[in-house]
């Protein structure tokens, strides 16, 4: 069994004195079974009669026993989502930098976001064939992994252009880049998977 750390209530804050309370509650119902259990089943049941007892007693503020409050409140809960949302939560989501091309890298493939997030850490997650890139949780880009060394999205092109060569006009700069992408992506060879 593990070692129970005291903790006094703060002085003059009678909020925290109830937590203490219920906390302390729950410890001394376990004390009476102290080493007169065998194994970690035997545990889990103690605490799974606990738990039930807790449930089923009336409690003092609502004088209703929180087991009929959880069964009223689950009628009001929408239902879980499908599996596969629920797995794209937790996928992993990796970190890197945004670098000064305005391309990120992912394995072993670049990707752009806009130039305004230049040596800045983005996350970046992929969920089926789409890699999703986000900075401070909001969602700035997307791509769809493709077997490009490069991919850069037009918008984000032209706008590192227009930091680049701010004397061009909307036209130039959209021709230039029109071009330079076309460029890019005949020079490239894919890799080979």
């Amino acid at each position: 069994m593990g070692i129970v750390k005291v903790n006094t209530c703060q002085y003059r804050s009678p909020e925290t004195k109830g937590k203490v309370e219920v906390a302390n509650k729950f410890t001394a119902w376990l004390i009476p079974y102290n080493h007169e259990f065998e194994d970690e089943e035997e545990l889990i049941q103690i605490i799974k009669n606990i738990r039930d007892k807790a449930n089923t007693n009336i409690n003092q503020t609502t004088n209703i026993p929180p087991i009929l409050l959880f069964k009223k409140e689950k009628e009001h809960l929408s239902p879980l989502p499908n599996n596969r949302v629920m797995l794209s939560y937790l996928v992993n989501v990796e970190k890197t930098k945004v670098y000064n091309d305005s391309l990120i890298y992912y394995k072993g493939q670049r990707y752009s976001v806009s130039p305004k997030y230049i040596g800045q850490h983005v996350s970046v997650k992929q969920t089926d064939n789409i890699l999703y890139i986000y900075h401070n949780k909001e969602l700035i880009a997307t791509h769809e992994i493709a077997n490009k060394v490069f991919d850069y999205a037009p918008e984000h092109y032209k706008q590192g252009l227009q930091i680049v060569m701010p004397y061009k006009n909307t036209e130039d700069i959209d021709n230039y880049a029109t071009e330079n992408l076309r460029r890019l992506d005949s020079l490239l060879i894919p890799n080979k998977v």
